[in-house]
């Protein structure tokens, strides 16, 4: 396996915070009729999805793919990680109309692929697993031939809620990792490398028929050694879908990038992590978690249909 090794001047240019963004980052604002046309849908629900909340520059396209990804349990998060541009604070009740409404609006979208996240809820007993639970059976119940992907918070590693959402068989239980041991302190505030991993661990030995899926930010000030450190603990930890993209600073008060990965930086990182034995890797400075979801899917579900021994727990 051919190995990225660090560059001797990584900690040199890790001192130098960047500044304009790269012409391979600049992309067009999605336009269409069809995206105004599923804009009005969500409106018409209630509903935000990460897509607008977080300007992602893959929604045109995801949305012309039946891809889209809805946030749920209200859009004030508990936690005050570094990089994130949700909003902080005091969170609101929870709606119990939410898993119809989004259910709804992915029948209206005609979606082949959903993903739901959620922002943390640590004041909820179950992290708020059982809306997860629910909005995957409403979906079900409306849109049979939709899959399905999960990108959970940590739930605090609660065993009991790990059961309550995988118990309901999502396609993809994902759990993003998002950077690496040295930088959580820094990063992700109330966050736990550690806790993550067993997390992603517990799910895969848990949902034996669900694919499990994480991803990382790179820009951060990771060296080369520390991100190949993490995609083998992923590894270890039965993860199988892998997404690499590019952090970009939200706001002033968010950590600054400390570099900006090239289109080749991130290829050589696609191929390290196949070669590591990912099976399939979205890497490239645009692609966010739940870019092109459903097409990781279909794949790995077509390798697992070839060898489904790649699937069995250890």
């Amino acid at each position: 396996m051919g190995l990225i090794m660090d560059n001797p001047d990584r900690k040199q240019n890790a001192t130098k915070k960047c500044g304009r963004h790269p012409d391979w980052l600049k992309v067009r604002a999605p336009l269409g009729e069809s995206v105004h046309a599923l804009k009005k849908i969500l409106k018409g629900q209630g509903l935000n999805t990460v897509c607008q909340e977080a300007r992602c520059p893959n929604m045109g396209e995801c949305w012309g793919h039946g891809v889209a990804t809805f946030m749920i349990l209200g859009s004030i998060c508990t936690r005050g990680c570094k990089y994130c541009a949700v909003t902080k604070g005091t969170p609101e009740p929870l709606n119990g109309e939410e898993p119809l409404r989004v259910a709804e609006a992915v029948e209206e979208m005609g979606l082949s692929h959903a993903v739901i996240t959620s922002v943390n809820r640590d004041d909820l007993e179950d992290g708020g697993a059982s809306v997860f639970a629910a909005v995957i059976r409403e979906i079900r119940r409306r849109s049979q031939a939709c899959t399905i992907e999960v990108l959970v918070p940590d739930f605090k590693g609660r065993i009991e809620s790990l059961e309550i959402v995988l118990g309901e068989a999502p396609d993809i239980f994902n759990h993003n990792i998002e950077t690496v041991p040295s930088l959580f302190p820094r990063a992700r505030g109330g966050g736990d490398y550690r806790l993550s991993l067993s997390v992603l661990k517990k799910a895969r030995e848990i949902g034996t028929e669900t694919v499990t899926k994480s991803g990382l930010m790179l820009g951060l000030g990771e060296t080369d050694s520390e991100i190949e450190q993490v995609l083998a603990d992923l590894l270890d930890a039965g993860v199988e879908l892998l997404t690499l993209g590019q952090y970009l600073r939200p706001g002033k008060w968010n950590l600054p990038v400390e570099k900006f990965y090239t289109p080749d930086e991130f290829s050589k990182w696609k191929q390290v992590g196949e070669e590591m034995g990912f099976a399939s890797v979205e890497s490239a400075p645009l692609v966010r978690s739940s870019y092109m979801a459903d097409r990781q899917l279909a794949g790995v579900l077509e390798k697992l249909r070839l060898d489904p021994s790649d699937h069995t727990p250890e």
